[in-house]
């Protein structure tokens, strides 16, 4: 297998951290985000740190043709992606019928739809070789409804059906499809998602843990992966046995900012 990833949303948070533990082992990246300079700094950063070739693509993907041209930009470089990270994403906080509609039906199309373009556009050629990983963001959020971020957590629940899916149509072939579900995260995420106040990032992963073990998970062709020991087994084995209604109102309070807490 080659060595050439493509990690999206690598200009902050666990994005460049992927793209920093791939570069170490020695592969060459495609670096995808909004923000060119950033990309900039650190494609010099990780040519000069790990001799490694680093690609910008300034792509926004909120845009319905971001994945196409994302994909006609590596094949008019000749680029083969072996690895596909797909780690952009981004939340937002509030009862949704209070929230701006547009804001998420941007997150559904970065969350689900970019994904999923980039999944078939890059499958295709790893199915054609019989070699290739992914990896799909995604986060401990898939496995409940989220009251005050209830499209963040669904974007999240389809994240993890369609890795899994993916993963056993692959069976037989030498591709994986890995879903990383990390707990809360210290990264500009908080901000970007309105989420400052909220009790539950006070003791926040951080984001090259989290990158090693999603890395690592991917290696292995593990299916889902947890980053904490705890947040697995209270996914798996408290989570589906709580009532319903309990469990709303769980998720709603882990959701509340410290201000607005009955």
């Amino acid at each position: 297998m080659g060595n050439t990833a493509l990690v999206t949303g690598a200009s902050s948070g666990i994005g460049v951290e992927l793209a920093k533990y791939h570069a170490s082992k020695g592969g060459d990246v495609v670096l995808v985000a909004r923000s060119e300079d950033r990309l900039n700094e650190l494609k010099s950063a990780l040519e000069s740190d790990h001799g490694i070739t680093a690609i910008v693509i300034a792509s926004d993907l909120a845009r319905p043709d971001a994945a196409e041209k994302i994909f006609a930009a590596t094949e008019a470089m000749g680029l083969q992606i072996d690895i596909l990270i797909n780690n952009a994403g981004f939340g937002g906080h509030g009862k949704f019928h209070e929230r701006d509609l547009a804001k998420d039906q941007a997150m559904m199309q970065v969350n689900m739809a970019a994904l999923v373009n980039l999944t078939h556009l890059y499958l295709q050629g790893m199915v054609s070789r019989n070699s290739g990983k992914i990896l799909h963001v995604a986060s401990t959020a898939a496995f409940m409804p989220g009251p005050l971020q209830a499209v963040y957590y669904a974007t999240k629940a389809f994240v993890v059906s369609f890795s899994q899916a993916i993963a056993q149509e692959l069976e037989g072939t030498n591709v994986t499809s890995t879903a990383l579900c990390p707990g809360t995260v210290a990264t500009g995420f908080v901000a970007a998602g309105d989420l400052d106040g909220i009790k539950a990032w006070d003791n926040a992963a951080t984001p090259d843990s989290v990158a090693k073990c999603g890395y690592n998970a991917m290696l292995k062709g593990d299916l889902v992966k947890i980053n904490e020991i705890g947040l697995s087994f209270m996914a798996n084995w408290v989570v589906p046995f709580i009532p319903r209604k309990t469990m709303l109102k769980m998720s709603q309070k882990f959701m509340e900012k410290a201000g607005k807490r009955q």
